[in-house]
């Protein structure tokens, strides 16, 4: 008795969640089997497996699982790198340390769209954006970055909003190192350098690993910034598996095709997730 109330007030949600989960997940394993086109919605054909096959010999499919892995592994190393260098800087006490705190923290706030339109209109436009002008200043050419550098373009935007994500970790990690310790090592000769690389770096290996595990399953799903700035383009330069899902589920009407990108994005954040599984828990040892 003291275990079935429990369990049967619990039931409600459990179920709630399963079918949360499990309803999208069959329709999405039911589509991706049958031949099913916007344009033709009476057809539903059953063709097995190709639709997959479809789906990965699209001249698509390659440039962006490379777009999709670039992009993840750039942005996690620029926020990585930045996000601890930043947080040594501000951890230290200087005047005005909660005001820079709180604008350090503020771009992750800002939402996908936003923050897309404002690199690619504020920042990054040829004529008047804020990087064409410093280029004028110093008698260089403006570069045109939705043209010409459109992948990089988007690793600097997500970069720049992700960053204090990793730079409020950091620093709250940092709150917790020993300063006894620290100390002792000074006594004992070493530098600042040798202090960071035996003793600071070590004590951040789990904030690391919760940093990176958190960004692969956001940066998997990238699609507002694409969207609104490259639209995947120029030809395929930016495309990546999430919006090569959207261009085959509402550019080219091909709803099973489309449901078999969607179950490669599972598979792929599920190899993902393993790794990064196996790595924390190297981590947390």
């Amino acid at each position: 008795m003291k275990r079935t109330l429990p369990r049967a007030l619990m039931a409600p949600a459990v179920v709630t969640l399963l079918l949360w989960m499990l309803v999208p997940l069959l329709m999405t394993i039911y589509f991706s089997s049958v031949y099913y086109n916007l344009m033709d919605p009476g057809q539903r054909e059953f063709v097995g497996l190709l639709n997959f096959e479809f789906f990965i010999t699209d001249p698509d499919f390659g440039p962006s699982v490379m777009n999709t892995l670039l992009l993840l592994g750039s942005v996690i190393v620029i926020t990585v790198v930045g996000g601890i260098g930043l947080a040594l800087l501000v951890n230290e006490a200087f005047p005005g340390r909660g005001i820079v705190r709180v604008l350090l923290i503020s771009p992750f706030f800002v939402i996908p769209t936003a923050n897309a339109l404002l690199w690619k209109h504020m920042m990054m436009n040829p004529v008047y954006g804020v990087l064409a002008q410093v280029w004028i200043f110093f008698g260089l050419e403006p570069v045109d970055w939705m043209s010409e550098l459109p992948l990089l373009s988007i690793i600097i935007m997500i970069a720049w909003q992700w960053l204090p994500f990793a730079c409020l970790i950091f620093i709250t990690s940092l709150q917790s190192l020993d300063r006894d310790q620290m100390e002792a090592a000074g006594m004992d000769g070493a530098n600042a350098l040798q202090k960071f690389w035996f003793l600071t770096l070590p004590h951040l290996g789990r904030s690391i690993a919760v940093v990176i595990m958190i960004e692969m399953i956001f940066l998997l799903s990238v699609f507002a910034e694409i969207f609104t700035t490259t639209g995947g383009g120029p030809g395929n330069a930016s495309t990546n598996v999430a919006f090569l899902i959207y261009k085959q589920a509402l550019l080219n009407f091909d709803i099973g095709v489309a449901s078999a990108g969607a179950l490669f994005a599972v598979v792929l954040a599920n190899i993902a997730a393993v790794f990064l599984i196996r790595m924390i828990g190297k981590n947390l040892d």
